[in-house]
C-alpha cells in the first residue's frame, strides 16, 4: 500500500511523515512525501495536510501542475481513500470566506467561518475534548472526552449535519472530523495528538470504504 503526503508547501510534512511512516509499518505502509500528481494519482491512500490561510492554501494547491485534477480522479473517480489535516480538511468544503470568499474543492457540502467564541481566545490552540457524533471506522477506539491538539481560527459548518462526526465544545460546537463516503478530514492536527491522533491514522491505514 502506497501513502501519498502531497507537499505543495502549505503544510506540517515532517511531523505528519513521521506520524504516518510510524503507524504505516504494521499496515504494510510505504508513505511518499509528493508534489508530483502522477505519484497521487496511482497512490493507495491520500492525505491533504494544510497550515495558514486557507485562500493561501487553496491556491498553492493550484499551482501545482495537475494535482487538483489528479486528486479528484483519484478521490472522486476511483474512491481512494483521503484524509484532509487541519486547513487540508477545511478544503473539501465549498467555500471558504477567510480574507475573501474562495471556492473549496467542494467535496463535502460546508462554509469556512471564523470561530466566534465570546470571552475565549482566538485561535483555538491546545487540547481539547472530542465529543463524538457518530461512529466511523477511522474513530474506532476514539472515545467522548479523549484529547486531540487544534491549532485554527476557522471553522468548517457542514450543510449536512450527518458529515460531522465529532465536535468540540469552545463558545460552541467546532466541527472536529468530517467525514462523507471515501473521505475523512480532521480540524486537529492528528500528528500531534499523541496516542489518539496515532490510533487515528493507523485506523485510516486499514479502512476500506
Amino acid at each position: 500500500m502506497r501513502v501519498a503526503l502531497i507537499d505543495y508547501d502549505s503544510g506540517n510534512l515532517h511531523s505528519a511523515e513521521k506520524a504516518f511512516q510510524l503507524m504505516g509499518r504494521d499496515a504494510g505502509a510505504t508513505v511518499v512525501v509528493t508534489s508530483d500528481p502522477q505519484v497521487a494519482a496511482k497512490a493507495d491512500r491520500i492525505v491533504l495536510p494544510g497550515d495558514g490561510a486557507f485562500p493561501a492554501c487553496r491556491a498553492a494547491l493550484g499551482e501545482v501542475d495537475g494535482m487538483a485534477d489528479a486528486l479528484r480522479e483519484a478521490v472522486l473517480g476511483r474512491s481512494v481513500p483521503f484524509m484532509g489535516i487541519c486547513v487540508g480538511m477545511q478544503m473539501l468544503a465549498t467555500t471558504g470566506h477567510e480574507y475573501r470568499e474562495t471556492p473549496g474543492l467542494g467535496w463535502i457540502g460546508g462554509e469556512i467561518e471564523a470561530i466566534a467564541a465570546p470571552g475565549l481566545k482566538v485561535p483555538h490552540m491546545g487540547w481539547n475534548d472530542l465529543v463524538i457524533d457518530r461512529p466511523h471506522p477511522v474513530l474506532e477506539g476514539i472515545e467522548t472526552s479523549d484529547h486531540a491538539y487544534f491549532v485554527h481560527s476557522w471553522q468548517f459548518r457542514v450543510a449536512d449535519p450527518a458529515h460531522r462526526l465529532a465536535h468540540v465544545d469552545y463558545g460552541g460546537p467546532v466541527t472536529a472530523v468530517v467525514g462523507r463516503d471515501n473521505m475523512v478530514g480532521t480540524q486537529f492536527h492528528p500528528e500531534k495528538s499523541q496516542g489518539i491522533g496515532l490510533r487515528l491514522i493507523a485506523n485510516f491505514l486499514r479502512w476500506n470504504p
